[in-house]
């Protein structure tokens, strides 16, 4: 880490991109020209595949390194995009070395002494950080956190039930892959999706069974995200339930999700019908939402206007539509939401903590 004697005003915070050449680590090297000016030194490290490699950000050319212990020589911050499997490791060393390490996995997103911050929600979560370790939350609770935020800071909320549809890219550049291979092995045949099972069969047979989806993607939705944990219950839904709990520090609130797999490239929707402790208007949550900084509603049943994963990727907002209330359920809402899940959903949310753990050095 750079001396600590040095005044926080006389430099810049260094920066590490650990997972630099994946999907979520490419979309932090488009994000960061436009920040660029807030760093110092910037590094970034990948694979041995990868290393050696260059990468442009802004009007930088950087070589890839190799991670290693020596990598996190002189950084004040470092940002992680890397596997599960290996991030606790190279996680925990980077902080044992006076790093503040940032992780987007899902290693560290539950611990109790680690903060899982959203900077429009918890920014003060990023001083509380024993460990020097902050957890990223899941791109699916990204895609609503902030709506969740406003609506319970205006009316309690007290019960949450959630239907996802999540983008191939939640997976990486590998599920983009797997998806658009399937694409094209369909294309054209007008009679697929007409008789039992042939999708899967065409796919299989052409692409074999090797996929990171439990089933074909093209021309189907996949109830089953993650791996099962017991009880019919997948990883992914209770991702949802207990990263929503820590972050809007309401452990005990009632959560359901029910998370699906869409035929969408980039960007996760979602429903949310939630319970509230007050009585609740769509009219009031409608302004609630417009007044909300990183929400942009997009709701006109007339035109029709409603926001769609097709049309929001590439933006940092989460767009809120379908804002409706049951006749004989004042307190509740249901609502649609899309939002980029490599963009604010990972990348972006990681260098807005940074920045601001840059602020606390």
């Amino acid at each position: 880490m750079a001396s600590s004697t040095e005044h926080r005003s006389d430099r810049r915070p260094t920066l590490g991109v650990v997972g630099g050449t994946g999907a979520v680590g490419r979309v932090v090297l488009q994000v960061l020209p436009m920040r660029r000016h807030l760093w110092g030194e910037l590094r970034i490290a990948a694979g041995s595949e990868d290393v050696g490699s260059t990468l442009r950000v802004g009007d930088e050319e950087l070589t890839v390194e190799a991670v290693t212990p020596e990598f996190f020589d002189d950084l004040d911050v470092a940002i992680f995009d890397i596997p599960p499997s290996i991030a606790g490791e190279w996680v925990e060393l980077a902080a044992a070395r006076g790093v503040v390490a940032i992780d987007n996995s899902t290693v560290f997103r539950t611990e109790a002494d680690v903060p899982l911050v959203v900077p429009e929600v918890n920014p003060r979560r990023v001083a509380d950080r024993p460990r020097g370790i902050i957890a990223n939350p899941g791109a699916t609770v990204m895609t609503m956190i902030d709506v969740l935020a406003v609506l319970h800071g205006g009316w309690e909320l007290t019960g949450l039930v959630v239907t996802t549809f999540q983008a191939a890219s939640g997976l990486g550049r590998a599920g983009m892959t797997r998806l658009r291979d399937e694409l094209d092995v369909v294309h054209g045949d007008r009679e697929l999706g007409t008789r039992p099972g042939d999708v899967r069969r065409l796919v299989e047979h052409e692409l074999g069974t090797d996929s990171p989806f439990p089933a074909p993607l093209a021309l189907n939705v996949v109830p089953f995200v993650g791996h099962h944990v017991g009880d019919g219950w997948t990883s992914e839904e209770l991702k949802v339930r207990d990263e929503t709990r820590k972050i809007l520090d309401l452990p005990h609130l009632p959560v359901s999700a029910t998370c699906v797999r869409v035929p969408v490239v980039s960007s996760h929707s979602v429903t949310l019908h939630a319970s509230f402790g007050r009585r609740i208007t769509v009219e009031d949550a409608r302004q609630a939402l417009v007044e909300a900084p990183a929400v942009v509603v997009l709701d006109d049943p007339d035109e029709p206007e409603f926001p769609t994963p097709n049309d929001v990727v590439g933006a940092d907002p989460r767009f809120v539509g379908r804002i409706r209330q049951a006749p004989d359920a004042p307190t509740t809402l249901d609502l649609f939401i899309s939002g980029d899940n490599l963009r604010k959903g990972a990348a972006l949310n990681m260098l807005q903590t940074a920045e601001l753990v840059a602020d606390t050095l």
